[in-house]
């Protein structure tokens, strides 16, 4: 009975170190699967737009939606002004229109509200506006501002650059 007592333990104990080198291989695979993920994940921005960049040089093609349009409605037009010019010094984008006085109607709090507001059209790198949002949500004065993109799907392959290089993407 010790005899196989014995290799009861002996066998366990082979299985041991076997058990080991799965367990830290499963574990050390597991931490390189993560990191790989995580890095994907936090890079992935960057490398979207290295890859959007090589295809269109390659191609010599737009790829739709690298660039966007911004819809900013201001109270005045200094403020427009302030916001557009704050806008064009931090590189945030290649053009500002500001349409003078426009109408708007639309509900707040529940009521019907009519006024006469700014607009703003800017063009930039998609890849930017968040930060614009930032900026912009910052610098407000409303509660709410209203700004909305649109992605460019197409456009003169030209004036596009032209928006790519006016536009640091930092």
């Amino acid at each position: 009975m010790t005899i196989m007592q014995g290799n009861k333990t002996a066998s366990l104990y082979q299985r041991h170190p076997k058990d080991i080198m799965s367990s830290a291989f499963s574990r050390s695979g597991f931490v390189v699967i993560c990191v790989t993920l995580v890095l994907n994940l936090a890079l992935y921005p960057t490398l979207r737009m290295v890859s959007i960049q090589i295809h269109s040089a390659i191609t010599g093609s737009y790829v739709a939606g690298y660039h966007s349009v911004l819809l900013i409605n201001c109270p005045t037009e200094q403020i427009a002004r302030d916001i557009g010019r704050g806008i064009m010094e931090k590189r945030l984008a290649a053009c500002v229109n500001i349409f003078p006085r426009t109408t708007t109607m639309y509900y707040w709090k529940g009521e019907y509200q009519d006024a006469s507001e700014i607009l703003l059209l800017v063009r930039t790198r998609t890849s930017l506006i968040q930060r614009l949002n930032a900026y912009l949500r910052a610098v407000h004065p409303y509660d709410l501002p209203e700004i909305i993109s649109f992605p460019i799907e197409d456009g003169s392959l030209h004036y596009l650059k032209w928006i790519e290089d006016a536009v640091t993407d930092i």
